[in-house]
């Protein structure tokens, strides 16, 4: 049986370690400005949710399927954005149209499922 080890260079290692953890987590760039979050539609118990989603002119929007059936988003007028169906648990995006106006948009495997997408 060998004697035990002194442990004298534990106690410095841990330490020395701890403090270049420390070092790393303070010298890490910040970010100031808040982190800027693009509109997302849920769409939960075969409604959508908000059902007035704002966003701008070409910016992408995030579709969240939180039913077990798929879904669509589909402008109800035109063709100005389609998600294609959207299986249940999966999500999707489409496109905010460029020009800014109000734009009806229903689930066409759900019709009783309506929105509004307002494009400032």
């Amino acid at each position: 049986m060998s004697p035990p080890r002194p442990r004298r260079r534990t106690v410095p290692l841990a330490l020395g370690a701890t403090g270049v953890l420390l070092l790393a987590t303070a010298c890490s760039g910040g970010d100031d400005e808040p982190a800027s979050t693009s509109p997302s539609v849920t769409m939960e118990n075969f409604a959508f949710s908000p059902a007035n989603p704002e966003a701008q002119p070409g910016e992408k929007i995030t579709v969240v399927n939180k039913d077990s059936a798929a879904h669509t988003v589909t402008a109800a007028k035109g063709e100005a954005f389609d998600t294609g169906n959207i299986a249940g648990g999966d999500s999707g995006s489409f496109t905010a149209p460029s020009q800014a106006g109000r734009y009806s948009f229903v689930c066409t495997l759900h019709p009783n499922m309506t929105g509004t997408l307002i494009v400032r």
